[in-house]
Order: C-alpha cells, then sequence, then structure tokens
C-alpha cells in the first residue's frame, strides 16, 4: 500500500480564504466544529488542531499559495512526523487545493486518505460556500 496521498479538491472560495481558514486558529476553528485550535502562523510555528489531535510545525507558508507542515496524529509513536503540502491554485471563482501527504505509516493509508475528506475537505466546501 503507497505511503503518499495525492488529492485534488475544488473549494468554493478564492484562495486568500481558503489559506485563512487553515492557517487562522479561529477559522480553524469554525472549520472543525468549534474542536480548540492553536496554530502559530509562521514558519516554525506549532499548531495543535481538533483539540490536541494533530499537532505539528509549519515548515514552510507562502501567503495563499503554500501551506509545508510536519503533520502528526496523537496516536502516533512519540517523534514520528509525515509532511503535509497544501498548495492552494486559483481556478477563476474556486481554488483548487492541491494535497500531498508523505511519510506516514503505510497502514494509516486508508485512514488518513478518508480522514483528509471527511475533517477538511467536506467541512471547507461547507462553510466557504456562497
Amino acid at each position: 500500500m503507497p505511503t503518499t496521498i495525492h488529492q485534488e479538491i475544488d473549494v468554493p472560495a478564492r484562495p486568500e480564504r481558503v489559506y485563512t481558514t487553515l492557517t487562522r486558529a479561529e477559522d480553524f476553528q469554525a472549520l472543525s466544529g468549534g474542536m480548540p485550535a492553536e496554530i502559530e502562523s509562521q514558519p516554525g510555528g506549532a499548531f495543535k488542531l481538533f483539540g490536541g489531535q494533530l499537532t505539528g510545525r509549519n515548515i514552510e507558508l507562502v501567503s495563499n499559495e503554500l501551506i509545508v507542515q510536519a503533520w502528526r496524529p496523537a496516536m502516533w509513536r512519540a517523534g514520528v512526523y509525515s509532511v503535509v503540502r497544501i498548495e492552494l491554485k486559483k481556478a477563476g471563482e474556486l481554488t483548487r487545493v492541491v494535497l500531498d501527504h508523505s511519510g506516514f505509516p503505510e497502514e494509516m493509508h486508508e485512514h488518513l486518505s478518508a480522514g483528509w475528506h471527511r475533517m477538511y475537505w467536506e467541512p471547507l466546501k461547507k462553510i466557504l460556500a456562497p
């Protein structure tokens, strides 16, 4: 089974709004249905999402274009991180979100792949819908 996930999703909002939702704690809390979020929105900044279920650090941030994170669920063994790369591309009135997630334990592929849709993309489309 692969240890990479590639997903592309169209979101009904401009890249600036999608970027803000994914990098500002108060906006991310709306995405997560009100679950606590802490995000230091600069390279090297730490984050805790979904009430601490996901933690990590921002590796690279390019405003409104790119988010690269060292990313891990709390259930993983200490010190084990994967790399999440989210690219935002303007597509008319939409934003094409391109996710590349790599370096996770092989047995987590199905769980993580489904989780991106359930925990990120579906709520993101819902809260940003016009």
